[in-house]
């Protein structure tokens, strides 16, 4: 997305505390024993290549633009004010590992628990408050990804990144994560050059 189209910075840019996790997160049927190992190789392999991040000074500037554009306009309470952000055509943000039926603002409400649209802004704000990962650091497919927790494997969390988890969701979605194997609430990508790649619950 050409980023000089992007609407000037305005507004407070950090959201308050707290979380307002959807109520029925995508949550799939637990893991085989073989997936199980499968999977942790997976998680294995992606640990040498991501970067656990919570200095928001050492992100790219395109990429703290565009998170704080995501925040300032999620704060609104408007998700039309998303429009601009997320793009149009092939280099839009994916909202769905599928494809998604007709406008993408509409996508957002009727995905939110409420229907307005409110709770997937409340969302953005909580993970683009939470740590992040650098993924790819330096190639060709650089970007950073929030919360960290879709990079490190849940078994692994430390008592205070717990409570970081729990601000996003709740201990029964946690203990559903654990069942199927990986943290699969959503999620946000955005590369190097400060495109928002990525909104998307799922693994």
């Amino acid at each position: 997305m050409d980023q000089t189209e992007l609407p000037p910075l305005e507004g407070p840019l950090n959201g308050p505390d707290g979380g307002l996790p959807v109520p029925d997160p995508v949550i799939r049927m637990p893991l085989s024993a073989q997936d199980r190992a499968s999977d942790a190789n997976e998680q294995d392999n992606q640990a040498v290549s991501v970067e656990l991040m919570r200095d928001l000074s050492l992100l790219p500037e395109p990429v703290q633009r565009m998170r704080a554009l995501i925040i300032e306009s999620a704060m609104s309470g408007d998700p039309e004010r998303l429009r601009a952000l997320l793009g149009k055509g092939p280099t839009a943000t994916r909202l769905s590992f599928g494809e998604i039926d007709g406008d993408p603002v509409s996508y957002i409400r009727a995905i939110s628990g409420d229907g307005e649209g409110l709770e997937i802004l409340a969302i953005l704000i909580d993970l683009l408050n939470a740590g992040f990962v650098r993924v790819d650091a330096d190639g060709p497919d650089e970007a950073f990804v929030w919360p960290y927790f879709a990079a490190v494997p849940l078994e692994s969390l430390t008592p205070p990144q717990r409570v970081e988890l729990l601000r996003i969701v709740t201990a029964g979605d946690v203990e559903d994560m654990k069942a199927y194997g990986a943290y699969n609430f959503f999620r946000i990508g955005i590369t190097s050059d400060g495109a928002w790649s990525f909104f998307m619950a799922g693994d």
